[in-house]
């Protein structure tokens, strides 16, 4: 019998930058038309911001200068476990030729063939996180008793 309570524990800014640095594969929310899009996209980062390429397109179309949420996260089905961070802000496409040439440094390549050529970074707002941990009962119950 497992002897533990599932809780959520928020993940400071610091760990989400931590994490976000660890994945190169993310989730990236936009909204078209008044529907909403969920894209995977490959990613690096740069700083606070999500770095990332699109062709020309519906991706394209639904990040350029709007708000936007980006996220990864990671699971232990076993012990059902795992984590999530999302970024928000604002999606910008960056045109400025010596920028492009800094962000072509970082570790961000097109795994889909086809042009790739126009380099998004994502103005964050807020980074938020947490994860799903368990703690024994014998634990919870005195943290929850304390007046």
């Amino acid at each position: 019998m497992d002897n533990s309570e599932p809780v959520l524990v928020p993940l400071d800014v610091h760990e989400c930058l931590r994490r976000l640095g660890t994945r190169h594969l993310g989730r990236l929310a936009v909204v078209v038309n008044r529907q909403p899009l969920v894209f995977p996209v490959n990613y690096a980062m740069d700083g606070r911001e999500v770095v990332f390429r699109t062709g020309a397109g519906t991706k394209l179309i639904g990040a350029n200068g709007q708000r936007v949420a980006f996220e990864i996260d990671g699971a232990d089905p076993l012990y059902h476990e795992g984590w999530s961070v999302m970024a928000v802000g604002r999606a910008v496409e960056e045109c400025d030729a010596a920028r492009i040439r800094e962000l072509e440094r970082l570790p961000l390549a097109p795994w889909c063939p086809g042009s790739n050529a126009h380099w998004m970074r994502i103005e964050t707002s807020a980074i938020t996180g947490r994860r799903i941990a368990r703690l024994p009962t014998v634990v919870r119950e005195m943290t929850t008793n304390d007046d």
